[in-house]
């Protein structure tokens, strides 16, 4: 069974009907990813939520000097920490076809199960824990976490990927969100 949305007067926004400051924000949407996610005709209900996302998670992939696989990780970790399974899913397609994520990690990930990858078991493990805990982690998790190679620094780009899925992964809870078909194969049950 499918959740129902929570939110009753608001649906996607069809681009042919979308306003102005919307399509400006559809068009940026559209070049970035190639289509317009189910996602993201949501979240621009409210413009500054989905042009906020977009940036965000812009900047992110270009300025926090992660790795894609590791991005990926982090994606994946604040997702299942928040329950949403679309970005699970996207997340999940894009570990696999796009961002490098071995096979056996991403398994591992979407199964609960103890990643093999030293490093990305301490990245996944600081960004589940931060994400429980807003942004309260454990001193062992981030020396961990450190001594796997990370810098400090690279925790606060963490905060900035928790506040992006955020944005998304609260959205998606709202509208109960349909996966897209690039995504289906990869929802999780």
């Amino acid at each position: 069974m499918s959740a129902q949305p929570l939110l009753h007067t608001l649906r996607s926004v069809d681009p042919a009907m979308a306003s102005d400051a919307q399509k400006g924000i559809f068009d940026q949407a559209v070049k970035a990813v190639g289509f317009l996610p189910n996602m993201y005709a949501n979240m621009v209900n409210a413009p500054a939520v989905l042009s906020t996302y977009l940036h965000g998670y812009g900047l992110f992939r270009s300025e926090s000097g992660l790795k894609p696989a590791e991005q990926e990780v982090v994606f994946l970790a604040v997702s299942q920490v928040n329950g949403c399974t679309y970005c699970t899913a996207a997340h999940s397609m894009i570990a696999d076809k796009k961002s490098g994520v071995p096979a056996d990690v991403l398994q591992a990930i979407r199964a609960g199960q103890p990643i093999a990858d030293a490093r990305l078991a301490a990245l996944y493990a600081l960004t589940a824990e931060m994400a429980r805990t807003q942004g309260r982690p454990g001193a062992s998790t981030l020396y961990s976490f450190l001594q796997a190679g990370f810098q400090e620094r690279d925790v606060l780009y963490i905060v900035l990927a928790i506040a992006v899925k955020t944005l998304s992964n609260y959205s998606n809870h709202l509208f109960a969100t349909a996966i897209d078909p690039v995504f289906s194969a990869y929802k999780v049950e």
